[in-house]
């Protein structure tokens, strides 16, 4: 190796073997330099392994292969014949002075080090590495050859042309067609209606067919009332639970819309008898015999021809209700008042039963009592007015919703319709009617009544709000939760409550009405949404940023893209025109203060 001098950055890189053998100056063990002399006809070398991990994947780091050193010595030749034991390593270290520094072709190529191992990991299919290949590192690739711009070194993200698609804020969707820029094409840029491209679809249909946004200024209520009804006729099947509990929703905003937002509990008890087709039957049971009247065998006893102790007479065959009326009578000619009450109240007489025992001490009164209210089936009406006028929370609003009990709405009818003294008596008995139907899953029924109690609405992530949307369970999914019907029902309620007060407002429901304004951008119907954001500003200015800012900056940022498709804008002044319309103004002028605050 004399005459040579070798930067040591330019010495092949060093393999590492299972053995311990040594390195000379050359980068080779010098254990090895006699085996590769004898092993030259070998396709393969004692660091194969090692060699072939730098050459798959760094190629510029690989120790020449002994085929290599042989195509690089003057004299091959076959199996080792007629080479020196100098010629191959001379031939790889003139293959090696050949080959530019791996620094050098960094700052050739004008990449850094870790550019320029990219580029030879990512390689176009006609670019592909082949370890087998020799010759020179060079950034521009073979037969690409040009003077002026060379060649990207980085792969095209495209191979072919291909059309960028955005959606505009106006209801656009924004086609660019392909085109090939080197050649000198221009883009061709295409504009579509989204609503003209998504007409006759069933969720645009279903926001368009909806009076919204609802204003007590700008709408007649019939209108309202005309949407509520044509739901009921096209989304509530009757034949089920669900579908009837849909329905009396529906009933009761347009009951609602008719009396300006007002109703008293006749009303309503009203409604809910409307859609009960026939009243149930309810099984009368017979008096329970106690300690202090007769059995059924004692009575029978004294049946016909059985002397009367007493007067000495044959009692008569009971069979009318005067005949009846008269053995009440002459019981008490004899003061026989215990005999009498108990068969008034074996005979149905509870009239004269009740009297009876009214005139007698409390606790005769109280049994007597009970055993009327006894003698009607558990899930009777009747049961549920007389424990809730006894100063008790109903069996029927802890139980309803099940099968065995029947239909729940005669029993809110009566609740409603006769409510006691005690106001925190009747809440409660409401509530726990509620709460019993939520838990049996009819959440159209549980809000029905929560909206008796007047229970305020929350909001979807506080599980323990009773309502968040009406009719929507907020225990589910927000995608099925927040659908399009459900909003649209819950803005007609607070419609119906502005038709009272017209400042009255739902302030948990103005995140809803800007989700369905962004489904309104969606379906290519901007102006629409628009006023939406006009309505939702409206409220939050009177409220201020401070209560919802998150939603402030939503509704601004939204309103700034539609503001061009309000209709007023095309009278405004050009200088006016930035600005956008006033509330929007006010809007961002009220969003700075409070930013700066």
């Amino acid at each position: 190796r004399q005459g040579y001098e070798d930067p040591r950055w330019n010495y092949a890189a060093p393999t590492y073997g299972n053995d311990y053998a040594y390195w000379n100056f050359q980068g080779q063990p010098t254990a090895w330099q006699k085996e590769r002399d004898l092993r030259q006809g070998e396709p393969y070398g004692t660091s194969y392994r090692d060699q072939h991990y730098y050459r798959g994947y760094h190629p510029n780091l690989v120790t020449p292969s002994p085929v290599q050193d042989r195509a690089a010595a003057r004299a091959p030749g076959r199996n080792g014949e007629g080479m020196t034991p100098w010629a191959a390593p001379l031939g790889r270290a003139a293959a090696l002075l050949e080959r530019p520094s791996l620094l050098l072709q960094y700052r050739e190529s004008g990449l850094s080090s870790s550019g320029y191992e990219l580029s030879q990991y990512i390689r176009d299919d006609a670019d592909r590495y082949e370890p087998g290949a020799g010759g020179p590192w060079s950034p521009v690739p073979a037969g690409r050859v040009s003077a002026s711009t060379p060649a990207p070194l980085a792969p095209q993200k495209f191979l072919l042309p291909h059309v960028p698609v955005c959606f505009g804020a106006g209801g656009q969707l924004v086609l660019a067609c392909p085109h090939f820029p080197a050649e000198g094409q221009l883009a061709l840029v295409e504009l579509h209606s989204l609503e003209a491209i998504l007409h006759n679809t069933k969720e645009q249909e279903e926001l368009q067919v909806f009076p919204g946004p609802l204003a007590r200024e700008d709408l007649h209520k019939v209108d309202v009332m005309t949407f509520c009804q044509h739901k009921i006729a096209t989304r509530c099947d009757l034949s089920t639970q669900r579908g009837r509990d849909s329905a009396l929703l529906w009933k009761l905003l347009v009951l609602l819309c008719r009396q300006n937002g007002s109703m008293v509990g006749s009303d309503t008890a009203e409604l809910l008898m409307q859609d009960c087709k026939r009243l149930e039957k309810y099984k009368r049971q017979n008096p329970v015999a106690t300690a202090t009247n007769s059995s059924d065998d004692e009575w029978r006893a004294h049946g016909l021809g059985t002397v009367d102790l007493l007067t000495g007479e044959v009692p008569p065959v009971v069979e009318t209700l005067a005949q009846t009326v008269e053995k009440f009578t002459k019981l008490l000619y004899y003061g026989r008042k215990k005999e009498a009450l108990d068969w008034a109240m074996r005979n149905q007489l509870w009239g004269h039963a009740l009297f009876l025992s009214s005139k007698m001490d409390p606790r005769t009164y109280s049994w007597v009592l009970g055993g009327f209210t006894n003698t009607l089936a558990v899930n009777d009406p009747l049961q549920t007015f007389f424990q809730l006028m006894s100063g008790r929370v109903p069996q029927a609003a802890q139980c309803c919703g099940d099968a065995k009990w029947g239909d729940w709405r005669p029993h809110l009818a009566v609740m409603l319709s006769n409510k006691v003294g005690d106001a925190e008596l009747n809440h409660r008995a409401i509530v726990t009617m509620g709460d019993t139907l939520a838990g049996r899953g009819l959440i159209e029924a549980a809000h029905f009544c929560y909206l008796m109690a007047d229970i305020p609405f929350g909001y979807f992530g506080e599980k323990a709000n009773r309502m968040a949307l009406l009719g929507s369970s907020h225990r589910q999914a927000f995608a099925q939760f927040a659908r399009t019907e459900i909003i649209q029902r819950m803005e007609i309620l607070e419609y119906c409550q502005q038709l009272r007060q017209p400042r009255a407002f739902l302030l948990p429901f103005q995140v809803y009405k800007l989700i369905y304004a962004s489904r309104l951008v969606d379906y290519g119907l901007p102006a629409q949404a628009l006023h939406y954001c006009e309505k939702i500003a409206t409220v939050v200015l009177e409220q201020g940023p401070a209560s919802h800012p998150a939603l402030t900056r939503q509704v601004m940022e939204l309103a700034e893209r539609l503001r061009l498709s309000d209709p007023l804008l095309l009278e405004m002044p050009d200088e006016d025109l930035a600005l956008g319309p006033d509330w929007l103004a006010q809007l961002r002028a009220q969003c700075q203060q409070w930013e700066v605050r």
